[in-house]
């Protein structure tokens, strides 16, 4: 028989197949869509991720107070308030930025202060997230851009930058440029509002450090809360954050390693960390649909054992008018290859809609992954023919070592 044939039989039994045919291609479907559903969410979170990365300024280090053993798993520790835990109540001074200050890697050098407080505008009062930076130093250090107005300048003093969503969500009436603020009873006069950035900044007002040093509770004049450093290359960040370790031991007059009381981190490790998470995570994801398909798989051989079965004394008749071994073995694994195909072809276009729909359900950022990958919808169709043969492999066996004579006499 020539190839068009076996197809041509495979087709008309899965054609003519009982409902159990049907509720197996059923699972593959399942199990397909699951895989490139989670996957291509997976990738569209990944590119999420990636595009906000590559807005980072992956030349800064942040220098923390406290260190715990674990910290250290992330080159130098975690970045501010990620750490779990410091080994002492330890704080950063400007002596750090005097010892930091001359090395030749370096290009800027800045400490800055955070608070929650209070903030009143137009009769209504809001709690919310005030960080003081050196304005000499923090618009040549920082990757935020202002939608309107400017960033802070040397000679401001009671002046602030706000996020997106303190101008615009926070209050009923928005705050635009030349707006005033209250903070502890202080007027501050808001000079620029930054552009969208979907994280943490668009609920921050920043300050510069002299005035915030007033108006933050507990804040102390000289004492940072972090220290950020400016690489003069992306290419020094990692020779450079050794050496600030070393620095700032011999500074703080610190010998053993376990007694350090700072954390080091660059922005280029704790992006290489997240997006190693992100990989890990669809890697999982997809893993845990797979196990879908392997139920699919267990279905389709139960099917072509059952199929075997019924059709016994119809191969008992192939083979007594000529039909080889090779005849009904091709027969069998065409017609499992396509219960495999037809579940494939049906699950990518499922997991298409999942996957947008999936999308959809976490917000606009999302939306721009650019749908369901080409290839992952081949690579998913592949998938699924290679378990249906593979499902079929022993019960076409079995079906073309049967002897036309006790195949003739079955019951």
């Amino acid at each position: 028989m020539r190839n068009s044939t076996y197809l041509k039989m495979g087709l008309n039994m899965l054609v003519h197949s009982k409902l159990r045919s049907w509720l197996t291609i059923i699972g593959i479907v399942i199990g397909v869509g699951s895989v490139i559903g989670i996957v291509s969410l997976g990738d569209a979170m990944e590119a999420n991720v990636q595009s906000k990365l590559a807005e980072m300024d992956l030349t800064n280090i942040i220098i923390s107070p406290g260190y715990t053993k674990a910290s250290s798993n992330l080159h130098g520790g975690p970045p501010p308030g990620m750490g779990g835990g410091s080994s002492t109540d330890s704080e950063l001074t400007d002596d750090d930025i005097d010892a930091l200050q001359g090395m030749d890697s370096i290009q800027y050098i800045a400490g800055s202060i955070s608070g929650r407080e209070e903030v009143k505008y137009a009769g209504e009062t809001a709690t919310l997230s005030i960080t003081g930076v050196d304005p000499q130093v923090w618009k040549y250090m920082t990757s935020l851009k202002t939608q309107s107005g400017r960033l802070l300048e040397p000679a401001d003093r009671y002046v602030a930058v706000i996020g997106s969503s303190v101008a615009s969500e926070t209050y009923d009436q928005d705050i635009g440029v030349n707006q005033v603020i209250t903070i502890n009873n202080k007027s501050v006069r808001v000079v620029g509002v930054l552009e969208e950035e979907g994280m943490g900044d668009d609920s921050k007002i920043y300050m510069p450090i002299d005035g915030a040093v007033e108006l933050i509770e507990d804040a102390k004049e000289d004492v940072y809360d972090s220290i950020t450093i400016k690489a003069k290359s992306e290419d020094l960040i990692d020779e450079l954050t050794e050496d600030i370790e070393k620095k700032l031991m011999v500074s703080r007059h610190i010998i053993q390693e376990d007694d350090k009381d700072f954390s080091v981190i660059a922005s280029k490790s704790m992006a290489e960390s997240v997006t190693e998470m992100m990989s890990s995570m669809t890697l999982f994801l997809g893993a845990i649909a797979a196990v879908s398909l392997i139920v699919g798989a267990v279905g389709i051989a139960n099917t072509m054992f059952t199929s075997v079965l019924e059709k016994t004394k119809e191969i008992g008749t192939m083979k007594a008018i000529g039909a080889k071994n090779r005849d009904i073995l091709m027969i069998f694994l065409f017609n499992s290859a396509m219960v495999g195909l037809v579940g494939g072809i049906l699950g990518v276009i499922l997991g298409s809609f999942v996957s947008s729909g999936l999308q959809a359900m976490m917000g606009s950022d999302m939306t721009g992954g650019g749908g369901v990958r080409f290839t992952l919808m081949l690579e998913g169709l592949a998938l699924a023919v290679l378990i249906g043969v593979i499902s079929g492999v022993v019960p076409a066996y079995r079906a073309s070592k049967l002897k036309p004579v006790d195949a003739l006499r079955y019951e």
